[in-house]
């Protein structure tokens, strides 16, 4: 089962590194992984997901986070009211005689900006949640993905 973990971590060179080295140390393999600024300054918050964990591994996971020094709080808020989206830069083939067609699918989805443009292909701006990514990504992949990135989840509960 894939699980959200969140986690409050100081601000400082190699905290990621101590972080992602638990969990490769214990055997778990990290799904994603996205850090950023938190509302606290010098902190980061952390939102890893993390593959074929069960509940109880869960709690072991949290708790060894809690060891780590630099974590101030770390939490499996996978069975919580929780808002989760991704970010993803798609790069996607569309000349002048199909690039109306890649606009139509765009229009079919909200969270979408255009990003930059060629006369070969159309840069895409997309925030969402997975299921939405991934259906633009099949939607779009007839017309050729040139490239793709993706940030992994992010989430803050809601509750």
């Amino acid at each position: 089962m894939k699980r959200i973990i969140s986690a409050i971590v100081h601000d400082r060179p190699g905290v990621l590194n101590r972080v992602s080295s638990m969990f490769r140390r214990r055997g778990f393999n990290i799904a994603s992984l996205a850090v950023g600024h938190s509302e606290k300054e010098g902190f980061s918050r952390m939102t890893i997901v993390v593959d074929n964990v069960e509940g109880m591994q869960a709690d072991q996971i949290t708790t060894q986070l809690d060891n780590v020094v630099e974590v101030v709080e770390a939490a499996d808020i996978t069975d919580h009211p929780t808002v989760i989206r991704e970010t993803a830069l798609i790069k996607v083939a569309a000349t002048p005689s199909t690039r109306g067609q890649v606009i139509e699918i765009l229009d079919l989805f909200s969270g979408i900006e255009v990003a930059n443009v060629s006369t070969e292909w159309i840069i895409i701006e997309m925030t969402g949640t997975t299921e939405q990514v991934e259906a633009i990504l099949a939607l779009l992949e007839p017309h050729g993905i040139i490239e793709l990135m993706r940030t992994g989840l992010i989430a803050l509960t809601s509750n």
